[in-house]
């Protein structure tokens, strides 16, 4: 049987929710957090003890101290909105939180595959990474703040792209015309999967680590997307005939060796 832990996750939003559900169907004690009072309700319904937190630049709103207050495991998992600077904003909330966190508490940050840079190739865990949109710039430097805190009580999991249930891809880009970097590669993963991950680094104990997360696969972007518009019945988008790309392939190599970890969903066109 494994450790009965109390596990709180700041973020119960798509992935934090069925995170917070899956732990407590495995008996763990669950703290969750939202930023809408009207949803704490929902938590409580999920035998999740609900915590009302807002992160701001300057503080943060609610109880954050009862929050991590028993914690033997904190999954940090918001990520930045889509403001004009987010490159300031985003830093200023993890420091924030930085301020209330223990260095010694055990914690997984939510990140995303978006602070590697286009390389055409394949882009693992230990290479210099030179984010090239605003969002993994400030993501980055959220890794890099929380490593320099916590240092080997810290682990981040980064991302692809979060698919599955009721996130449709097929909805994404359907009707649009005449696109881009049709035959690059796509990367994405499954609800399912992001919670598997972060299960096997908490039963684990595998601390002190960078993981991404991503299927094995990866389809052409204009043979993807096609597919997931006429799955659920959308107008596909088209592409045009340009051959150039620019592209990554983010391996998962690491998270399958170390981890032990057989992913649900290896290939992205049989998730639609």
């Amino acid at each position: 049987m494994s450790k009965i832990r109390t596990i709180s996750i700041l973020g119960c939003g798509w992935l934090g929710l069925p995170l917070a559900q899956f732990f407590i169907a495995k008996g763990h004690r669950v703290k969750g957090s939202t930023t809408t009072e009207s949803k704490l309700s929902k938590l409580e319904e999920q035998s999740i003890e609900p915590y009302f937190i807002r992160v701001g630049e300057q503080a943060i709103e609610g109880n954050f101290a009862d929050f991590l207050e028993g914690t033997d495991v904190l999954v940090i998992n918001f990520p930045p909105k889509r403001v004009p600077d987010i490159r300031k904003v985003y830093p200023m909330q993890t420091a924030t939180i930085m301020e209330q966190l223990p260095k010694d508490l055990k914690t997984i940050f939510v990140s995303s595959t978006s602070v590697y840079q286009n390389t055409n190739s394949v882009v693992v865990e230990d290479m210099q990474t030179e984010p090239e949109k605003d969002s993994g710039k400030a993501l980055l430097e959220a890794e890099q703040m929380l490593h320099y805190h916590l240092r080997d009580n810290y682990t981040v999991l980064r991302l692809a792209g979060l698919v599955g249930y009721d996130r449709l891809p097929g909805r994404f880009l359907a009707d649009k015309k005449d696109l881009k970097n049709g035959n690059a590669p796509v990367n994405v993963i499954h609800q399912d999967d992001c919670i598997g991950l972060i299960n096997r680094i908490i039963e684990l104990e595998k601390w002190g680590e960078i993981y991404n997360g991503c299927a094995d696969k990866h389809p052409l972007r204009k043979d993807y997307y096609t597919r997931a518009a006429e799955v659920i019945g959308l107008t596909p988008p088209t592409f045009n005939n340009e051959p150039e790309s620019h592209f990554k392939i983010v391996g998962n190599e690491k998270s399958k060796k170390e981890l032990n970890y057989q992913y649900k969903y290896p290939n992205p066109i049989k998730m639609l």
